[in-house]
């Protein structure tokens, strides 16, 4: 089969297209014939050696933690799918490729092209798990900091979807759009805390952050205690009290099949903002690194 692989760490150039050995399904797994896979921050960060000291790679690796297609294998033990179900998902590693294991999936809505369902699966689970580590209850106020990019366009809908008022940064250009998604925007750096207690003169109750920009301890002033942020990015966040959360931890069978839910139920949709041909995977690794993306990137492999 086809796949992106990378043999060393280093800027996009070291990606490339090559003939693999094809992956089977084993116990607690499916295998689907794969027509689309998303790029996400997470895995520039790998390619490019920043994750190295917390999660070393062996090499050669297929990069890519989400995919949709065609179910063609069913593991041991694995109940509720079968054969020929389209559905979404996510792995670890390994999704960038014709054939992929996934191991954690959910029917892929109605509403959901491939391409939109293939950039569903990560930022989905990471969105919902952040969220419910902030314990937010309808009306309340949340902060989402990155709210015009693939986990905060995500999140936005979510937030909206449980009743909780959303504030989203994100550059001017993209305020109208976060007005559609049902939040009030405002920009994001330098007196940030004076425009947030403008728009929410009551305070707010929890911040989510997606963006890693360094604004943490602004975020904690407008949550009001550090408990009460939490960031998918920030890795000083541990030391400053804030919430580091493990999008890998807690029921992401659950949350991905919030995400199929809302988006069945026309409360969520996946902004698709660039689709790549497998052979320009570079290309898409490049665009997603330059942090200039509304929406999510998404390679194509195949039809149906």
């Amino acid at each position: 089969m086809r796949a992106v692989i990378y043999r060393r760490y280093g800027d996009p150039s070291v990606l490339s297209v090559d003939d693999v050995s094809e992956p089977h399904a084993g116990p607690g797994t499916v295998r689907i014939r794969a027509a689309a896979a998303s790029v996400n921050p997470v895995d520039w960060k790998f390619r490019a050696g920043y994750m190295a000291e917390f999660i070393p790679l062996q090499f050669p690796v297929i990069p890519g933690n989400d995919a949709a297609g065609v179910v063609d294998e069913v593991g041991d033990g694995v109940q509720g799918v079968s054969i020929g179900d389209p559905i979404f998902g996510t792995t670890m590693l390994g999704a960038t490729a014709e054939e992929v294991l996934l191991t954690v999936w959910a029917p892929i809505p109605a509403t959901l092209s491939v391409a939109q369902a293939a950039g569903a699966g990560f930022a989905g689970i990471a969105a919902v798990r952040a969220l419910d580590l902030l314990g937010l209850s309808s009306g309340q106020t949340v902060l989402i900091e990155g709210a015009a990019g693939g986990v905060g366009t995500i999140a936005t809908q979510v937030a909206v979807a449980r009743g909780l008022a959303v504030i989203g940064t994100a550059s001017e250009v993209n305020h109208d759009y976060l007005r559609s998604l049902g939040a009030s925007p405002t920009i994001y750096g330098e007196g940030l805390v004076d425009r947030v207690a403008q728009i929410a003169p009551n305070g707010v109750d929890g911040v989510l952050d997606t963006a890693g920009s360094g604004s943490l301890p602004d975020l904690i002033t407008v949550a009001g205690a550090a408990d009460h942020v939490a960031t998918l990015v920030d890795l000083n966040a541990p030391a400053a009290g804030a919430i580091l959360v493990d999008a890998t931890s807690g029921n992401p069978s659950a949350a991905l099949q919030e995400i199929a839910n809302l988006a069945a139920t026309g409360q969520l949709t996946i902004p698709v903002s660039e689709t790549f041909p497998l052979e320009r995977i570079a290309d898409a690794h490049a665009l997603s690194q330059s942090g200039h993306v509304r929406g999510k990137l998404v390679v194509t492999l195949q039809d149906g």
